[in-house]
C-alpha cells in the first residue's frame, strides 16, 4: 500500500509550511520558547524538541524546544506557557487533550501549531496545520510526520538566514483603534473578577455571565466578559 509520502506532499503544504516556518522564526527571534506535545506517540514531541534544541547541522543555532508529557497535557501546558510562546502537537484531530490545549491557547498568548493525519482538524482549530490526508493508521511510524517537522525546522532556519523577515508585523499604536476596539478577546478565568488572556492577567467583570468558574473560557469586550465558550 502507498502512503502519503510515496506519494509526495499535499499540493497546500508547500505554503503552509512556509507560513509556519516564518511565523515560528519570528517567535524564536523574539524570546518564545516551542512546547512540543504528543500524547499518543510521546516519541514524536520528544523528537520535536531535540531538532530544535540540538540543531546537526554546523552553525544552526540552538533553539528553545521542550516536549510535554503526563497524564493532564491541559495543565501542564498551561502552567508552561508564557505569552509568546508556542505550541506545537503532533496528534489526530480527534485527540481531545489537543483540541482541549488548542482551544484554550490563544488565551495564554501561544501561537499553536498542529501536525497529524487523517481527518482534519475543523477550520481555524490551530493557527498552523501541516497535515497529511493519508487515512492509514501506520502512517505516525512510516516517518511522514519526522519528514513535516524536518521541514518545520529547515525553512525556519531558512527564514534565520534572512533578518528582515523576522521583524514583527507593525502593531497599531493609535490610542483608539476602529479595529481592535470592537474586539472579542478570548480569556481562561483564574479566580473572581480575573482571567488571563494574551496581554497577561486583567480585571474582567463578569456579571453578564455569572455564574463563572476557575478554568472557564469566556470572550471579554471592553474589560466585561460578554460570553461564555463552550467546548464545541
Amino acid at each position: 500500500m502507498t502512503t502519503a509520502i510515496d506519494r509526495g506532499l499535499a499540493e497546500d503544504l508547500p505554503a503552509d509550511l512556509a507560513a509556519a516556518s516564518l511565523a515560528l522564526a519570528r517567535r524564536f527571534a523574539a524570546g518564545a520558547t516551542l512546547w512540543s506535545l504528543a500524547p499518543a506517540w510521546e516519541p514524536h514531541a520528544q523528537h520535536v524538541a531535540v531538532e530544535f534544541v540540538h540543531p546537526v547541522i554546523v552553525g544552526k543555532r540552538a533553539l528553545p524546544g521542550v516536549a510535554l508529557t503526563g497524564p493532564d497535557l491541559v495543565a501542564t501546558t498551561r502552567v508552561s506557557v508564557r505569552t509568546g510562546d508556542v505550541v506545537l502537537a503532533v496528534a489526530a484531530a480527534d485527540e481531545p487533550a489537543v483540541r482541549e490545549v488548542m482551544r484554550r491557547a490563544p488565551a495564554w498568548g501561544a501561537t499553536t501549531l498542529w501536525i497529524g493525519s487523517g481527518g482534519r482538524p475543523a477550520a481555524g482549530a490551530a493557527d498552523h496545520v501541516l497535515w497529511l490526508d493519508d487515512p492509514d493508521p501506520r502512517l505516525p511510524a512510516t516517518g511522514g510526520f519526522v519528514l513535516l517537522y524536518h521541514l518545520l525546522w529547515e525553512l525556519t532556519h531558512v527564514c534565520f538566514e534572512h533578518p528582515g523577515l523576522l521583524a514583527p508585523d507593525e502593531e497599531c499604536t493609535d490610542e483608539v483603534c476602529i479595529t481592535c476596539s470592537d474586539e472579542g478577546r478570548l480569556a481562561e478565568m483564574v479566580g473572581p473578577g480575573r482571567a488571563r488572556t494574551a496581554q497577561g492577567i486583567e480585571d474582567v467583570s463578569t456579571v453578564l455571565v455569572d455564574p463563572v468558574s476557575v478554568d472557564d473560557l469566556v470572550l471579554v469586550h471592553a474589560g466585561t466578559a460578554i460570553t461564555k465558550v463552550e467546548a464545541s
